[in-house]
């Protein structure tokens, strides 16, 4: 659809709460909380604040692959914020991330509370807290770094510029979905031609660049972002993308990680919140006799 009417920004611009699609009724030009509401604290040291968007998705893959190697003090309650509510915005979260944006994280294994925010930061701190996917070898440590950060910088024009005017934005613009969908492809490009010549984007060891990227370009791939976006974006032709994101879905604790915090799609593959392990087996027990 071509745009007809020509818009002429205004000298100063202010906020129209009648416009923003989808979202507007949780976007807004100012920050801080806009009701009290104090967050749970559950028994293990990590408390995680989160929703089983990409971002929030990254966080529980890594807690539940430390897990899976043993790491004890990786156990952690997953709390579910649901922001289209609105939870975000409430005065504990806020203090835990003053951006208002999921994922949050508490860390209190040590003798004071440490808040993380962001995913990119929160992976870094628990893979350097337990040692485990990220390499010692500075050579090797710096590839992860670049393509962790890459993600970083990259999945904003794919979530807030091309899944926003593809599939959210109240009317459609040729322009914006053009330009994004150029910028997308492009992106894709970059990771099929880095994983023809390496099986996991830091080399030959599966790490946190995996564990950042796979949730927002592995859905991608498989046409499970945005409706249609999958034959819109031609994602088949990445041939490599498309072994590496299969190699990672089959991976048990990735499975896991999915799982937790999640409030779309089927029942099955939900577990809205998660605080023991054996919150999985319920799970599964629960689908077994639906099944019956």
């Amino acid at each position: 659809m071509t745009d007809t009417a020509s818009y002429t920004p205004p000298k100063v611009w202010t906020w129209n709460k009648s416009n923003g699609g989808r979202f507007a009724n949780i976007n807004r030009p100012i920050a801080g909380p806009t009701h009290d509401k104090d967050l749970p604290v559950g028994r293990h040291p990590l408390q995680l604040y989160s929703l089983a968007t990409p971002n929030g998705v990254k966080v529980t893959v890594l807690l539940e692959e430390l897990l899976a190697l043993g790491h004890a003090g990786a156990e952690y309650d997953a709390w579910l914020i649901r922001i289209n509510e609105g939870d975000q915005f409430g005065s504990g979260f806020v203090a835990v991330n003053p951006n208002s944006k999921i994922p949050a994280l508490m860390d209190r294994s040590g003798p004071e509370p440490v808040r993380v925010f962001e995913s990119g930061a929160i992976l870094l701190y628990l893979a350097e807290k337990f040692g485990a996917f990220l390499p010692a070898d500075p050579a090797k440590r710096a590839e992860v770094f670049s393509w962790l950060f890459w993600q970083m910088g990259s999945a904003p024009y794919l979530g807030g510029g091309f899944g926003h005017f593809y599939a959210y934005a109240p009317s459609k613009i040729e322009y914006a979905i053009d330009r994004f969908t150029m910028e997308v492809k492009r992106q894709l490009d970059v990771l099929d031609r880095r994983l023809a010549e390496s099986p996991y984007l830091g080399g030959a060891e599966y790490s946190i660049a995996d564990m950042a990227v796979w949730p927002w370009y592995g859905a991608l791939a498989k046409g499970l972002l945005y409706e249609d976006s999958g034959t819109f974006l031609q994602v088949d032709e990445y041939k490599h993308v498309q072994r590496w994101t299969d190699a990672i879905a089959e991976r048990p604790a990735v499975q896991r990680g999915r799982m937790v915090n999640r409030v779309m799609g089927e029942l099955s593959s939900q577990l809205h919140e998660r605080h023991e392990a054996s919150d999985f087996e319920t799970k599964t027990q629960d689908k077994l006799q639906a099944a019956d």
